[in-house]
C-alpha cells in the first residue's frame, strides 16, 4: 500500500553553509569526527530501536567524504538491513537524488510516506509507528509532530520539554504519482501548507543541542525524568550512563527553565495563531 522512507542528510556541501553558531569551520575533519560521534551516540541507536521497522533509512553523504569517514558511517549502520547510504555531489544533488531513488524503489506502491531527521538528533521508539498510524490513504498530507524534548549535551547535560511547530521531524504522506517528498520544502516552510495534521499527544523526538549546531540553542523547560525518557529514546550505552550520572538537576536551572517555558509557549502560540488566520499563506 505504501513505502516509508526516513531521510537524513549528512555532510553535503552547500554555498553559504560555512560555520557553526560559534563561528567554527564546518565540514572539516574535526567537524566530521564530532558529527559521527553524535550520529553514533544519539541518532543511530534511536533509529535502530524502532518498534516498527517497515521503513527504509536513506542517508546522504557528500561524494568528497574521505574513505576513513565512509568506513565509520557504514560500520555504524551495518547491522541495519533497512539503511542505505548514498554519496552525492553536494546539496544541489540532494533533492534530485531523493526523487530518483524513491521513484524507482517505490514504483509498485500506491502511496509514499517520507520523514526527515537530522543526523545529530534522535527519535522515540514509536516514531515510525506513530507516523504510519496517521496513514489513511491521503493524496497529500503533512504530519507535524509538535511535542518533543531538548537535550543539551555540552558543556553540561540538561534535559527539558520542547514544543516546536513545523520542526525538522516533519513527514509527508502522498500519492505516489510524481511525488514531491518531505524535502520539497525546508521544514519551516511547511507552515504555508493547508493540508497538514499537527499532533501533540506524545513527545516523539529529541533535539540534541551541542557546540557545533548551526542555529539551535537549548530552550527546554520543566523537570523531566531521564529515567522515564531513556526507556523511550534509545541512545548508546555509554552516553545513557553518562547522562544518568551527570544530568544537571532541574533545581540548578530553574530560572532558565521558567524563561524557556515562556519563550517556547509564546512562539508556539504565535505560529498556531498565524496558521489558523492564514497569515503564512499570504507571504
Amino acid at each position: 500500500m505504501f513505502r516509508h522512507y526516513l531521510i537524513t542528510r549528512f555532510n553535503l556541501r552547500k554555498k553559504g553553509w560555512d560555520v557553526t553558531k560559534n563561528n567554527e569551520a564546518l565540514l572539516t575533519d574535526a567537524w566530521m569526527d564530532d558529527r559521527l560521534r553524535l550520529f553514533g551516540d544519539y541518532c543511530v541507536p534511536s533509529v535502530a530501536a524502532q518498534t516498527n521497522r517497515d521503513f527504509t533509512w536513506l542517508l546522504f553523504f557528500d561524494s568528497t567524504t574521505p574513505e576513513r569517514f565512509r568506513s565509520v558511517a557504514e560500520a555504524l549502520v551495518s547491522d541495519m538491513g533497512n539503511a542505505r547510504i548514498f554519496y552525492i555531489d553536494g546539496m544541489d544533488a540532494f533533492y534530485p537524488e531523493i526523487k530518483k531513488f524513491v521513484t524507482a524503489d517505490a514504483n509498485s506502491s500506491k502511496y509514499l510516506i517520507t520523514s526527515r531527521m537530522d543526523n545529530d538528533d534522535c527519535i522515540h521508539r514509536d516514531y515510525i509507528q506513530s507516523i504510519q498510524n496517521e496513514f489513511k490513504s491521503q493524496d497529500y498530507r503533512a504530519i507535524d509532530i509538535i511535542k518533543g524534548y531538548s537535550l543539551q549535551v555540552e558543556p553540561q547535560f540538561m534535559l527539558g520539554k520542547k514544543e516546536h511547530a513545523f520542526n525538522p521531524f516533519i513527514s509527508l504522506i502522498e500519492k505516489n504519482d510524481d511525488p514531491k517528498t518531505v524535502w520539497f520544502n525546508d521544514h519551516n516552510l511547511w507552515k504555508r501548507e493547508t493540508r497538514i495534521t499537527q499532533l501533540g499527544n506524545k513527545r516523539l523526538w529529541m533535539s540534541i543541542i551541542h557546540g557545533k549546531n548551526k542555529v539551535n540553542e537549548f530552550d527546554g523547560y520543566d523537570d523531566v525524568s531521564w529515567q522515564k525518557v531513556s526507556q523511550d529514546f534509545v541512545l548508546s550505552a555509554e552516553v545513557r550512563e553518562k547522562i544518568t550520572r551527570e544530568l544537571l538537576p532541574h533545581r540548578k536551572w530553574r530560572f532558565t527553565s521558567f524563561r524557556n517555558r515562556l519563550y517556547v509557549k509564546l512562539v508556539l502560540a504565535s505560529k498556531l495563531i498565524k496558521k489558523s488566520l492564514g497569515i503564512y499563506r499570504l507571504k
